[in-house]
């Protein structure tokens, strides 16, 4: 599961290589909100042949497509190259656009193709869980300055004023069965300090990862979202545990009772180590 994902322009052909060896655990080659009007079609023309010409690696890459009439373009120009992890589908509104992204996939022959719809207004928010049981949805991606913008919030430190869209994404993916949601990128790339303060609260939230906008985020996120090797061998011992002692109900190292529930929390842990 990738902990950090970092948007790169899809405008920048020389930054894209250079991506690959900042330490994200995927990229988000961005033809939306970083490239400008006019270029469009020359980023989507260069990002299409790098995907076709690069082998990532371990780093997993997703390309975000724009919303209205250039997602198809988008779509047709990248979904068929085997670099290709999965689509960022920005501004999703509604399942139905999942539907018809779905039916173009399958048309162009993408069919193991996996989407991650961003969530980016306060519509977006009341239809998470039905955007989450859409097709080929592998998680949810919140976008924050979006929302911000769409609703007149403005946060203080803490960012308590979204704490209720954040947990409201959390749980749409839980009902859904889809993997844990990807956290909103922090605009202030230099206050690191606040970045792990951040990350942290939404890693208790329930996120898994969360995005980046600059190189110097990659190190906080992937700490925050690994854990150490005490959970990590607590996690292990507990599993065991349990799977030998063929109950329901047991205790742990520490003498504390546990059941299933606790398990699997353990079982996450475990597929969070490194």
């Amino acid at each position: 599961m990738a902990r950090s994902h970092l948007y790169v322009p899809g405008d920048a052909p020389d930054k894209l290589g250079k991506a690959l060896g900042r330490g994200a655990d995927a990229l988000i080659v961005d033809l939306e909100d970083a490239v400008p009007p006019a270029g469009k079609d020359a980023a989507r023309e260069a990002v299409a042949g790098w995907l076709r010409e690069t082998d990532p690696g371990p780093v997993e890459l997703w390309v975000r497509v724009n919303p209205g009439p250039l997602r198809e373009a988008d779509v047709r120009a990248v979904a068929t190259a085997p670099s290709l992890a999965g689509l960022v589908v920005a501004k999703v509104e509604s399942a139905a656009e999942l539907a018809e992204l779905d039916t173009l996939l399958t048309a162009l022959g993408a069919d193991g193709v996996p989407v991650v719809p961003l969530l980016e207004s306060a519509s977006a928010i009341f239809q998470a869980l039905e955007i989450a049981r859409g097709p080929r949805v592998a998680r949810l991606q919140v976008g924050e300055a979006d929302l911000r913008a769409d609703t007149g919030v403005t946060t203080g430190p803490d960012e308590r004023e979204l704490l209720w869209a954040r947990s409201q994404v959390v749980f749409a993916s839980a009902a859904a069965g889809i993997s844990p949601p990807v956290g909103p990128v922090s605009t202030d790339f230099r206050d690191l300090d606040a970045l792990r303060a951040s990350t942290e609260a939404i890693a208790r939230l329930g996120y898994a990862g969360r995005a980046c906008i600059h190189p110097a985020q990659i190190a906080v996120v992937n700490e925050v979202f690994t854990p150490s090797a005490e959970r990590v061998a607590w996690a292990r011992d507990l599993v065991e545990r349990f799977e030998a002692s063929g109950s329901g109900v047991l205790l742990d190292s520490a003498g504390r009772m546990v059941d299933e529930a606790v398990v699997r929390q353990a079982r996450r842990v475990l597929g969070m180590a490194r």
